[in-house]
């Protein structure tokens, strides 16, 4: 059982057992038919990787595609800061696409807007993600180093408000670890491709800086389990785990952050649970 694995499962557990039904509350989300999509959640979840040890996949499920299309994203959102959807090698975000085939002024476009910096040697005009890079470099004590895409001013030209929204990036010993700070989350279709996403995103960061990797700490203020969601959540943790422990190889010397491709990475040592068949999962939206 891989560290991904016990999460989910405790996590699914408390919710099943624990959670606040959204029922009666006026939901935004709809399934496909038009219905309400309800959900039991909980408040407050801290689920914590070390993604030195064990790069997070879960194994109850097959994730061994999924995991290439959940680094494409991050590098859509974090390398080419991006918002068109064109972009995007996977589908997932064609239902959120305007007229022009954008998502709107949220994620990528956060990540490319350019600020002023006070910086050791003075002002620097960039952008968060090479504020990010640059500080790992250059002043790795700082306790500042941090990315927000949670911009109220433009909230209401976003197609969806960003639900993974803040890091911060803490070196330690020669160790860099992340914190990632997430608004809301789909236990069952989002909470295994973050926490895949971001561990690679940590794993890059680590690499072009000079530094090891270290761990990844994922907190989601609402973790929710959507209505027609909770038989296949049953089903999943009724299965067996699998005893295995998944490595990330990046198949790129490179020390500049904007050379990896998808084709770079590479998991080895991964196995999943083949008995398990979840069919379509219906999505929320």
């Amino acid at each position: 059982m891989t560290e991904a694995d016990k999460n989910f499962i405790n996590t699914c557990k408390e919710i099943l057992d624990h959670g606040y039904s959204s029922k009666g509350t006026g939901v935004r989300t709809r399934w496909e038919d038009g219905s309400e999509a309800n959900y039991i959640s909980i408040v407050g979840v801290t689920n914590k990787y070390d993604v030195a040890k064990e790069f997070p996949m879960i194994t109850l499920r097959n994730n061994t595609n999924t995991v290439k299309r959940a680094i494409d994203e991050i590098l859509w959102i974090w390398q080419k800061k991006s918002n068109k959807v064109s972009e995007l090698n996977s589908h997932i975000w064609d239902q959120w696409a305007d007229e022009n085939g954008t998502i709107g002024k949220a994620y990528g476009y956060q990540l490319a807007k350019k600020y002023s910096f006070k910086t050791k040697e003075g002002i620097k005009v960039m952008d968060q993600v090479d504020y990010v890079l640059y500080l790992l470099k250059n002043d790795p004590a700082s306790r500042r180093i941090m990315t927000n895409l949670f911009n109220h001013e433009e909230l209401k030209d976003m197609r969806l408000e960003p639900c993974a929204y803040g890091t911060q990036w803490l070196v330690k010993e020669g160790k860099l670890h992340l914190i990632l700070n997430q608004r809301s989350q789909d236990m069952l279709a989002a909470n295994g491709w973050n926490t895949m996403q971001y561990a690679a995103l940590l794993h890059m960061f680590a690499k072009v800086s000079g530094l090891e990797v270290g761990t990844l700490t994922h907190n989601i203020g609402d973790c929710h389990i959507y209505d027609r969601h909770i038989p296949l959540i049953e089903k999943l943790l009724s299965s067996k785990s699998m005893d295995v422990s998944p490595q990330l190889i990046i198949n790129n010397p490179t020390k500049n952050f904007y050379e990896f491709k998808v084709e770079d990475f590479e998991i080895q040592g991964y196995d999943y649970n083949k008995d398990v068949k979840l069919g379509k999962i219906p999505v929320a939206i």
